[in-house]
């Protein structure tokens, strides 16, 4: 800890890494990094470039006979340029040493405070993530609505499986790319486990015999739609302004699902919907650098969570979004 006349920002690797915060926030159902997995760059923006969709696919007309004496076919390569600029994100905490010591019995001000930093930043960067993925006016054009919701007052007549099915084939057809993934909430997955479409076709695949909806995972979902994954978000934030009575909300709204394809190499070239562009240069790390200092004036320790990011759309066209998923209430 640093001493009363040091005001110096110290680097507090002893209150938490990032692979740790990283584990707990997945286990709450924080997906950004999953939705948009971090790719690190060598810059603070830039530019490159990136394929276009109509040049991943080969052309069945493409010449490759060679005569004697004769030069190859040769293909054009055409690029598109994406851009990004990473924004520095953070938050501080104060711990006052005197409250530190008083309660120093029940619980650690330190952690405690670096895991409500670490929470704060990954939120918001979660609710940039979910809001460029669960966008119906983006994906006017790319968005379908479901006739039977996907819950309790259609149990018998929702048709899940088709209806991510449709999406599925829409993005194949569209891009020739195959999607890879479902992302839904939490209250839209536990609504999954419930209809009968989804429990039977478990029972009939020999998947297994769920007799509680509990003995369905995201996995067995994810096997049930033949994609490679379901990505199931999980956390509530306070929408209340400070002072108001506590305003639960859903980052990821209970209204939409979304198939589309996500990356699953740490290549730029690997094609998916989104990046998060990550500059360490700065001392930043992906969920949050920890760092702290003390405050004489309010003898307090501060402690701070802070990274450089920038969140990417690489390919909106690997998007097929699935609204009225839920019954409105």
């Amino acid at each position: 800890m640093p001493s009363p006349d040091n005001a110096v920002e110290t680097l507090r690797p002893d209150l938490a890494t990032f692979d740790e915060f990283d584990l707990e926030m997945q286990r709450r159902g924080y997906i950004a990094s999953r939705v948009m997995p971090v790719f690190e760059a060598g810059a603070s923006a830039g530019k490159f470039g990136k394929k276009k969709l109509k040049d991943l696919i080969a052309r069945s007309s493409e010449k490759t006979a060679r005569a004697p004496g004769s030069g190859y076919n040769r293909k054009e390569r055409n690029f598109d340029t994406a851009s990004f600029a990473t924004q520095e994100h953070g938050v501080e905490e104060p711990v006052d040493r005197r409250e530190a010591a008083l309660y120093a019995s029940y619980f650690d001000a330190e952690q405690d405070a670096t895991a409500a930093a670490y929470e704060t930043v990954l939120s918001s960067q979660e609710r940039r993530v979910a809001d460029s993925l669960f966008n119906a006016t983006a994906f006017a054009s790319q968005t379908t609505n479901v006739s039977n919701e996907w819950d309790s007052n259609h149990t018998t007549d929702a048709t899940p499986i088709d209806d991510v099915e449709t999406a599925v084939r829409e993005v194949a057809s569209r891009t020739g790319i195959w999607p890879n993934a479902l992302v839904i909430n939490r209250l839209v997955f536990r609504n999954l486990r419930n209809l009968n479409q989804i429990v039977n076709r478990i029972t009939a695949s020999g998947a297994g015999n769920p007799g509680k909806p509990s003995d369905i995972t995201p996995q067995m979902l994810a096997s049930v739609f033949d994609l490679d994954y379901v990505l199931v978000a999980g956390n509530y934030v306070n929408a209340a302004d400070e002072g108001l009575e506590v305003d639960l909300e859903q980052i990821w709204s209970n209204e939409y699902a979304a198939v589309t394809r996500v990356a699953t190499t740490n290549s730029i070239k690997d094609t998916c919907f989104g990046r998060i562009i990550h500059w360490s240069e700065d001392g930043s790390m992906p969920g949050g650098r920890v760092e702290s200092y003390y405050e004489p004036q309010s003898r307090s320790d501060i402690i701070r969570v802070r990274h450089d990011v920038d969140e990417v759309i690489l390919y909106p066209e690997l998007v097929q979004l699935l609204d009225n998923v839920t019954t409105s209430a």
